[in-house]
């Protein structure tokens, strides 16, 4: 199996866009990571691209024939890649996969979604179909919902309050003010988050990923070609899929997301690394609970310790470890098929001391942790320098 590295990364700027297409999207964060790269798009072999429900969306299918023809990619192959939020990881996961294995050698990988078109309501109808829709969905049950009642759990089992999940949120927004390309460029108090409007008990607005539209986007070479393109490659070390059930009913524990340590497991056996040498992490904070399960289930801190760990300061930049330097999903904003692949930008950045104003010194190995539904799918990728 070939060593692959990224060569190039782009995306846009996350938020409400209400004068830009999907496709503009995509094409500007393509032609961002395509320019990055430093090259000629003759020289692609292939693509993933990562959307969970552009046809619910904005109504359109056939993504990958889509996005070959308006950027100008035909006729090669681009393969569009669905796994709920995990989408994006999903096809990151592929292109390696395509790389590694020497099927291609040039492949560009990228995640987009499109979601301000349709109301609140539609888009959270939309969002539960990657639940169970015949058990959760169609019973009233909604991902904050379902959320909260993993928050509920983890506050009666473990003591966490929500203070300390508001600080994953104040954290968050700290470092998105400093993210130019974040949905949420300012940062906020503990009042703000505590006082905030109830969404689903304990969680309330400031407590939740907001509705997103966004796109981004990587290109992957052999690590041996990767200097032909690039002074600073960045290297994959490691990718890892798990499953779960569908149902939050049928899983073990509410407190955890068992999918996200199997991945995790495999991951540093993989890259053959421990939690101690992660120096920052990516990951899934759609909502504040997410992240304090997700930085427990990772094995950064004890399972319980997660929310006290986020309360002192442990998670923040020049702390313990780095989570979420991007923002993350709270503040950057979750287009939630294009997410995957922000997260492997943003680790890329810091990686490459590009990560303007939220640099994490002396940084070795990121890595990037995706989840799909309220935890069916769990992507973790590992990163280092390609040296």
């Amino acid at each position: 199996m070939r060593r692959v590295a990224i060569i190039g990364c782009g995306m846009t700027k996350f938020g409400e866009h209400w004068d830009t297409g999907l496709r503009d999207m995509v094409v500007e964060a393509g032609l961002n990571a395509i320019q990055d790269a430093n090259l000629p798009g003759e020289k692609i072999d292939a693509g993933y691209i990562g959307t969970m429900a552009s046809g619910s969306f904005i109504g359109q299918e056939h993504i990958g024939a889509l996005i070959a023809d308006y950027m100008g990619l035909n006729p090669i192959p681009i393969t569009r890649v669905e796994g709920a939020c995990a989408s994006g990881s999903l096809a990151l996961r592929q292109g390696f996969m395509a790389v590694a294995s020497g099927l291609h050698d040039i492949v560009v990988v990228g995640g987009v979604e499109k979601m301000t078109d349709l109301d609140g309501s539609m888009v959270t109808d939309v969002l539960g179909g990657a639940g169970d829709q015949e058990w959760e969905l169609f019973l009233g049950a909604t991902f904050p919902g379902i959320y909260a009642l993993m928050a509920r759990r983890h506050m009666y089992e473990f003591g966490t309050t929500e203070e300390m999940m508001a600080s994953v949120a104040v954290k968050n927004h700290r470092n998105g003010s400093k993210n130019k390309y974040a949905q949420y460029q300012n940062e906020i108090t503990m009042d703000t988050v505590l006082k905030s409007k109830a969404v689903a008990s304990p969680l309330k607005v400031f407590d939740c990923s907001p509705v997103t539209d966004g796109a981004a986007a990587l290109v992957l070479a052999p690590l041996e070609l990767a200097s032909s393109f690039t002074k600073k490659p960045v290297e994959i070390l490691a990718t890892a899929q798990a499953s779960d059930t569908i149902a939050l009913h049928s899983r073990q524990s509410l407190t955890g997301i068992k999918a996200t340590t199997i991945a995790a497991e495999k991951a540093y056996k993989m890259a053959k690394v421990t939690t101690k040498d992660i120096d920052v992490v990516e990951v899934h904070d759609c909502f504040t609970i997410a992240e304090i399960m997700a930085i427990e289930d990772l094995g950064f801190f004890k399972k319980g310790e997660g929310g006290k760990a986020s309360l002192e300061g442990r998670t923040a930049i020049g702390a313990e470890i780095a989570v979420n330097t991007s923002g993350g999903l709270k503040a950057c904003g979750h287009p939630v098929g294009a997410t995957g692949v922000k997260q492997a930008v943003e680790i890329t950045w810091q990686l490459r001391n590009e990560a303007e104003g939220r640099q994490v010194k002396d940084v070795e190995i990121g890595m990037t942790h995706n989840v799909g539904g309220s935890g069916a799918t769990a992507v973790v990728h590992i990163f280092g320098k390609g040296n």
